[in-house]
């Protein structure tokens, strides 16, 4: 089959203990296929796929030692006789990844090995997020060489942020010479659900303050389509609290732990990458939402001061981006959390009518799983739930760097 034939991009989403992925028809940008595998490296993990078609698939449980079985596991499924949407892999064009950040690359690019070192010299910084991404990328091209993989960094969303917007208050050395600065992640989600307001809306030019609000959160400032400003500092772990990453935190504080209390670097990174964010704030086995807010309505004043303080960071940054974007057309909300949770929802926009800010209870809580405008008709301010879809721009970009290079 050559290359100019094949219209099928599988795009891979590749978690801390996860494999998920969606298979694309490029024709007309349907999903084909979706499924994936979780709890990877347990004692017994779990594998599900669907043909979108008709809902027909498999799942089952099984242990799953690594990336590379639940990797054999989703081709498995797409092969089936019976429910598979594949003959052979032959017919996928590219494997596109959502990548997080490598030093001196950003943008839409092939993942060949000098992007993937790149990648590795981030470790440090993204020890949750580049390690399974760089070791499952050598497995598909180890595995299906003829199949380029074409990863979308999270950071290319925000190549044209102000450099204010950009810059600690460092020496410039630090900046110019290790690359200390702001970054900008969940940038395919930010573009999707921006790009989706705008169409919805019929306007391109909007300023746009999009919440992504799920297992990790944060928030942009959007000037018609193009970020201006993040939540996000250097990495992941910073910004807003997130389920157990520690979010914003002083460097000091974090100096006092290490030299002073003698806690050490490697435990006081555990901790903040494991058991603080919401988790710490809660006191609960997980940072997970759903078990937070079950604590708190049982009582534990901690699961309640967590989501309180995870309300009044949020909407510290909505009011900084009013002010970076001298107003706002549309707020959205995006991600699991803020997408299931209309009473989250109700928090952050609690008595902001004075800004233009409101939300219609009825249409709040009745706003279905595929979004729509929860504000009044009288609300300046446009306050919209936008599903959002990662994979879509991640897909769109494989098929144009394909495109591009034929």
């Amino acid at each position: 089959m050559s290359a100019s034939s094949k219209t099928k991009i599988l795009v891979a989403n590749i978690g801390s203990t996860s494999f998920k992925y969606n298979l694309f028809e490029m024709r007309d940008g349907s999903i084909l296929a979706k499924g994936g595998s979780e709890k990877i490296g347990a004692a017994e993990g779990l594998f599900n796929y669907k043909r979108t078609s008709d809902g027909r698939g498999t799942e089952g449980k099984e242990p799953i030692p690594d990336y590379g079985r639940a990797i054999e596991l989703a081709f498995q499924s797409l092969m089936d006789p019976a429910v598979g949407v594949l003959s052979n892999m032959d017919e996928v064009a590219a494997i596109g990844f959502k990548v997080v950040m490598a030093r001196g690359v950003t943008g839409t690019v092939e993942l060949t090995e000098p992007v993937l070192r790149a990648m590795e010299e981030y470790y440090t910084l993204l020890p949750a997020h580049n390690p399974p991404y760089v070791n499952a990328v050598r497995f598909f091209r180890n595995q299906f060489p003829a199949i380029p993989c074409i990863g979308t960094f999270e950071t290319a969303f925000y190549t044209q942020v102000p450099e204010e917007n950009t810059r600690f208050a460092i020496p410039r050395e630090w900046h110019e010479k290790y690359g200390i600065r702001r970054n900008g992640f969940h940038g395919a989600s930010h573009r999707f659900v921006t790009e989706e307001a705008a169409r919805i809306i019929g306007r391109p030019d909007l300023r746009i303050i999009s919440c992504h609000l799920g297992g990790s959160s944060s928030i942009a400032a959007v000037r018609n389509g193009v970020a201006v400003d993040s939540s996000w500092g250097m990495t992941p772990q910073s910004g807003l609290p997130q389920n157990n990453r520690v979010g914003d935190f002083d460097a000091f504080a974090l100096i006092y732990l290490i030299r002073d209390l003698g806690l050490g670097v490697d435990k006081v990174e555990q901790m903040l990458m494991k058991e603080s964010g919401l988790k710490g704030l809660a006191g609960t086995a997980t940072g997970d939402l759903r078990d937070i807010l079950e604590s708190a309505h049982a009582g534990n004043a901690d699961a309640k001061l967590a989501l309180n303080v995870f309300v009044k960071n949020i909407r510290n940054y909505i009011g900084q981006f009013l002010v970076e974007l001298g107003g706002v057309d549309a707020i959205v909300f995006t991600a699991g959390i803020s997408e299931n949770n209309p009473w989250l929802r109700e928090m952050i926009c609690a008595r902001l009518d004075s800004l233009g800010i409101a939300i219609d209870p009825a249409l709040n809580g009745a706003c279905p799983k595929s979004g729509g405008t929860i504000s009044p008709a009288s609300s300046r301010v446009r306050v919209m739930v936008i599903p959002t879809s990662e994979e879509t721009i991640i897909a769109r970009n494989a098929w144009a760097l394909l495109h591009s290079q034929s």
